[in-house]
């Protein structure tokens, strides 16, 4: 694992689609909490020397598959999911927060329903230990390699009219740090500018017109 912040480790990667990589993060804030899951139980032990996982956070259903269960049985944890796709991950261990609506939680987590990419899409923001709030997307909002932001707009699965109000919502947020679960490029996590936050996820709707083939 690897410090990237703080208050912020990132798992090792994986591939799940070519030209795509992925990565888990766990937030060592008063509670240990896993944003997004791991690719094989490799790093467990490191995960237990960082004390352990006490939540787990998932922002969709590709997320969800046989570690869910292996990290519940290690750690004892509580999985935090959408209740939109309860049935694509509560096959794999049982979800202990079913995720409905905008709130933050005692975790200090604010969870924000964000669908479109897929129809329980969720972001959560929290509160970093140097005072930067990070922002994690999941699949809605990424940086693709030539450094444009795009929206994760998958052809007859992904809802575009749904996405382009989850972007206009993320798009009122005020991130020091976005960090998003799929990406094609170097890295998750790009460090943004409040003063062009608002240009930079127009950017990602605009894309997300073309692609879906929609007219301003």
């Amino acid at each position: 694992m690897r410090r990237i912040l703080p208050d912020l480790w990132e798992t090792s990667s994986d591939s799940p689609f070519p030209g795509l990589t992925t990565h888990a993060y766990l937030w060592t804030s008063n509670r240990n909490v896993l944003f997004y899951s791991v690719a094989s139980d490799a790093e467990f032990d490191e995960l237990d020397r960082l004390g352990g996982v006490d939540h787990q956070y998932l922002s969709h259903q590709d997320e969800a598959g046989p570690l869910l269960a292996a990290i519940s049985e290690r750690f004892g944890s509580t999985l935090h999911a959408p209740a939109a796709e309860a049935d694509r991950i509560g096959v794999h261990t049982r979800i202990g927060v079913m995720l409905t609506d905008r709130h933050t939680d005692d975790n200090g987590v604010e969870v924000i329903p964000t669908p479109g990419h897929s129809p329980g899409s969720t972001s959560y923001v929290v509160q970093g230990a140097d005072g930067d709030r990070y922002l994690f997307t999941g699949d809605t909002l990424y940086r693709g390699p030539s450094g444009r932001w795009a929206a994760g707009y998958l052809p007859g699965i992904s809802d575009a009219e749904e996405l382009t109000a989850s972007l206009d919502l993320l798009a009122t947020l005020v991130p020091d740090v976005v960090i998003s679960s799929a990406y094609a490029g170097d890295s998750a996590v790009h460090r943004v500018d409040a003063a062009t936050w608002t240009a930079d996820v127009a950017e990602a709707a605009r894309g997300l017109e073309s692609a879906a083939g929609r007219n301003t």
